[in-house]
């Protein structure tokens, strides 16, 4: 008895979980949570360029030996880290864009990408002072300029160390652009929102979750593999080092 009606119970849940399935894929739904998926994509890359933009020039402006210049990076790094991200999406769409039509896409860039130009540039000055100050010296001591030994010797350095993090960013990136059916774009979330507004069930939800976790995975997955790359390019200077101190 308790086994024919585990059996029964068993069966009939897979039942409705393909019923949810099709409804939720069906008449073309399937189509609109991949095209909110590429959208998601989209705003995520197109953020975390301008975002390596706009950081890059606050690491210069903090560096800079100006102190309006250090003001305003000192500003802008303390309202954006300091404000949520959906407001600023919000702010970003009720002023820059107030007058523009038919633009959500870069509603989306703008303000995520203005949003993530803080964490960048903090990630870039970390990998910036990551290097020993001997670099710098040894760069100076050529005769090479201050912004001449930083782009030539400091920076290849500090890209190695920085690459793993920017992955981690741009993975947080995609996360975060899930806030930007705030103002109508049709990303993932906002799609998988609406088609369960009409089935009444929240199985578009776990499809729209599981698109995000395998694209997440990827990203993971190729992080591990970039880790492991700098991790065997940086063992035979290891080893030449050990040798030279032997």
């Amino acid at each position: 008895m308790i086994f024919s009606f585990s059996e029964s119970w068993g069966r009939f849940g897979d039942l409705d979980l393909v019923i949810n399935l099709e409804r939720t894929l069906g008449g073309g739904r399937a189509w609109d949570l991949l095209g909110g998926m590429w959208i998601t994509i989209q705003i995520s890359i197109g953020a975390m360029i301008l975002g390596i933009v706009i950081g890059s020039i606050i690491v210069a402006f903090k560096l800079s030996r100006f102190k309006l210049l250090r003001a305003v990076a000192f500003v802008y790094l303390g309202v954006i880290r300091g404000t949520p991200a959906v407001t600023q999406l919000l702010i970003v769409s009720a002023t820059v864009f107030a007058t523009t039509r038919g633009a959500p896409l870069r509603i989306g860039i703008v303000a995520l990408g203005i949003n993530s130009g803080a964490y960048v540039a903090e990630i870039i000055r970390a990998g910036l002072m990551s290097i020993d100050k001997g670099q710098t010296e040894a760069g100076l001591s050529l005769g090479l300029s201050k912004w001449q030994t930083m782009f030539y010797i400091v920076l290849p350095q500090a890209i190695k160390n920085i690459l793993p993090t920017f992955v981690n960013e741009f993975i947080v990136l995609i996360k975060e652009t899930a806030i930007v059916g705030f103002v109508a774009i049709r990303d993932v979330t906002r799609v998988a929102n609406l088609i369960m507004s009409r089935t009444m069930e929240p199985t578009p939800l776990f499809v729209s979750a599981a698109m995000y976790l395998i694209v997440i995975s990827i990203l993971t997955m190729l992080l591990g593999l970039l880790e492991k790359r700098l991790r065997k390019a940086d063992t035979p200077q290891v080893k030449s080092r050990k040798r030279l101190d032997g």
